[in-house]
């Protein structure tokens, strides 16, 4: 039994961190003493792996491993293009803490293949799998330690407060935001990366305890089923609209300007391989939108175009404006995008005043629900769910036809065994 199963034994759950009230509404007993710090893996900060030979030690050893396999990934968000990853962190029994630099060993497929009948343990797994999934790694069971801490009623579920609240141990979190893309990584940054799948599958442990005792562990079978079958996100349509501040830009010759701007700007940063935002800010883009500079020298003017820029940079962002400013009317971006299913509830009570009362009645049902249950709303059922449920409700009314509904828009199993009972009280009411 490692340390962290022996302190988790010691108590049930500690409330450090903030642990679910037990089914009397109190919570559990906290153990007695501080938390302790986790300073050092057990068996010291492994060696980076960076080449074929040590990658193929590494692959067998995780293959002779037994039981769940922590993982995570680090990335260089805010640093570098995209959203790959800069270190890979493996930890198993039997195989012990990896630390694989995906960068020099790119193509992970083999080690995913060899972890593909264990269930793998990540924390916010749909964070990571994408760049994952990137290098070859895709798992086909899953425990989310941070969906798990949700469905258990966890106030606070980032990870060091779950292994704090959990397992009594405190982990250093103060690299969470550096530049991953870094060569060579810092020691420190490698023990940190390092403790962070150190307790992964202890946590695991713990939770899946807690969430039997409350009754909701098929619950959570559900979902990370649900996660590990999801095929990859759709790219999104006109990423351009997300820009932050798009709200005060109104005028369609305005948002050509954003779009214009911010297609050059990914071009440079994906040629550049550096963060969108270090191209040029969000704020600078609206800010050029809305006052619609006709020269470098008006444009060198607004706030984010300063003295810093040359003159180049200048007329490569002039060139975006000028180009959106000759656009035919036919060529201008829509204010909105076509969105398919209900209006925003805001607009419902003039579109539909008997769908904006079903909303609501449905909304708190749904809340009441929540709190009996001690997990967020958006865990129960989707949100978006609901809203389309209430909207074109089905016909006949009943439990049947609700649970159909729901099923169609993707809710698991016990999601609609949960929720439909309480939709067909709210909207035959």
């Amino acid at each position: 039994m490692t340390d962290a199963q022996e302190t988790a034994a010691a108590s049930s759950l500690r409330t450090t961190g903030g642990a679910p009230p037990d089914d009397g509404g109190t919570t559990a007993s906290p153990v007695s003493g501080a938390p302790t710090p986790l300073l050092e893996p057990r068996e010291g900060v492994p060696d980076v792996i960076a080449d074929e030979a040590s990658l193929a030690a590494v692959i067998a050893a995780f293959a002779a491993g037994s039981g769940p396999v922590a993982v995570d990934a680090e990335r260089a968000s805010g640093y570098r293009y995209g959203q790959r990853a800069y270190l890979v962190q493996l930890r198993r029994q039997g195989a012990g803490t990896a630390l694989i630099d995906p960068v020099a060993c790119p193509d992970l497929t083999a080690l995913g293949d060899a972890l593909s009948g264990a269930e793998w343990v990540l924390h916010a797994a749909t964070q990571d799998l994408p760049c994952l999934r990137e290098i070859g790694m895709v798992p086909t069971r899953l425990f989310d330690t941070e969906l798990a801490g949700r469905l258990a009623g966890f106030p606070r579920v980032g990870l060091g407060a779950m292994v704090e609240g959990v397992l009594g141990f405190v982990l250093e979190k103060g690299h969470s935001a550096v530049d991953w893309s870094t060569r060579p990584l810092p020691e420190p940054w490698l023990r940190y990366a390092a403790l962070d799948v150190e307790l992964l599958v202890d946590l695991r442990d713990a939770l899946e305890k807690e969430l039997d005792r409350q009754g909701k562990l098929e619950w959570a079978r559900q979902e990370f089923d649900a996660i590990a079958s999801a095929p990859p996100p759709e790219p999104r349509k006109d990423p351009w609209r997300r820009t932050s501040g798009m709200h005060k830009v109104r005028r369609r010759r305005q948002l050509g300007v954003v779009r214009e701007l911010w297609e050059t700007r990914d071009r440079i940063a994906q040629r550049r391989d550096v963060s969108p935002g270090k191209v040029l800010s969000d704020a600078a883009i609206v800010e050029a939108a809305l006052s619609l500079p006709s020269t470098v020298h008006a444009l060198a003017a607004l706030n984010g175009f300063g003295h810093r820029m040359g003159r180049r940079q200048l007329e490569q962002w002039q060139a975006a404006v000028d180009r959106a400013r000759a656009l035919s009317e036919a060529q201008l971006p829509q204010p909105g995008q076509p969105v398919a299913g209900p209006p925003p509830p805001r607009a419902w009570a003039d579109k539909d005043p008997a769908a904006a009362a079903r909303l609501s009645a449905a909304r708190a049902a749904v809340s009441a629900l929540a709190e009996e249950l001690n997990m967020p709303q958006e865990n129960l059922v989707a949100p978006d769910s609901v809203r389309r449920v209430c909207w074109e409700p089905p016909a006949p009314l009943d439990g049947e036809s609700i649970a159909a509904a729901l099923s169609a828009l993707g809710a698991r199993p016990w999601q609609v065994e949960q929720v439909t009972p309480v939709l067909v009280a709210a909207l035959s009411a």
